[in-house]
């Protein structure tokens, strides 16, 4: 079976598969079907929506944000020092 390209979600479109799934009536797996999603990543988002609302223990949403621009800046910042001591 061939790979499908990435496809890039919004915030708004995540959210709403989010309510779906939590309203009960239909199962994840239904509701990722409906929508030609993975169920994976449909389950991701239900996790990461619980993390935000402080019904699960882990990194929120802004958490990650805020890591992943650290993150960038320490190695900006490691490439400016390699570059000041030759």
């Amino acid at each position: 079976m061939a790979r499908r390209k990435r496809r890039k979600f919004t915030a708004e479109f995540k959210a709403d598969i989010v309510e779906r799934c939590r309203r009960g009536d239909r199962t994840i797996g239904q509701v990722a079907k409906d929508f030609d999603l993975t169920e994976t990543a449909v389950r991701e988002w239900v996790k990461q929506a619980e993390v935000d609302a402080g019904e699960r223990p882990g990194l929120t949403s802004a958490e990650r944000d805020e890591l992943a621009e650290l993150r960038r800046e320490n190695r900006r910042l490691r490439d400016d020092i390699e570059v000041l001591k030759r």
